[in-house]
């Protein structure tokens, strides 16, 4: 048990309950936001298709400073690859739905 606590006790930085609380309420906000445009109808086609990326991408960035404690890492090293990890992640999943979505607009 003392071997545990030790492990967790590293040094390391972790988020606070602030930090975790803020991160969730923007997650949540930058959720809302693209469900409440397509269920509504407020925006059509490329109008509609460019909230989603945007919320997207801020989402992204909301996860990767809050919940992956990206700038609070000592070593600017693995921030660059956390970074450009994330950033691959974003360009296949988000171009990737994108390119679905669209091609099932044009083929209906």
């Amino acid at each position: 048990m003392a071997n545990r606590d030790a492990a967790h006790s590293g040094g390391e930085a972790h988020g606070s309950f602030k930090s975790y609380t803020i991160g969730f309420i923007l997650s949540l906000v930058l959720t809302v936001i693209p469900i409440a445009v397509v269920l509504n109808g407020w925006l059509e086609g490329n109008a509609s298709a460019m909230v989603l990326m945007i919320a997207a991408v801020l989402q992204l960035g909301i996860q990767l400073l809050f919940f992956m404690h990206l700038r609070e890492e000592n070593k600017p090293r693995y921030n660059l690859m956390s970074l450009i990890f994330g950033l691959v992640i974003l360009v296949v999943i988000v171009a990737g739905s994108m390119w679905i979505m669209m091609y099932n607009m044009v083929a209906v």
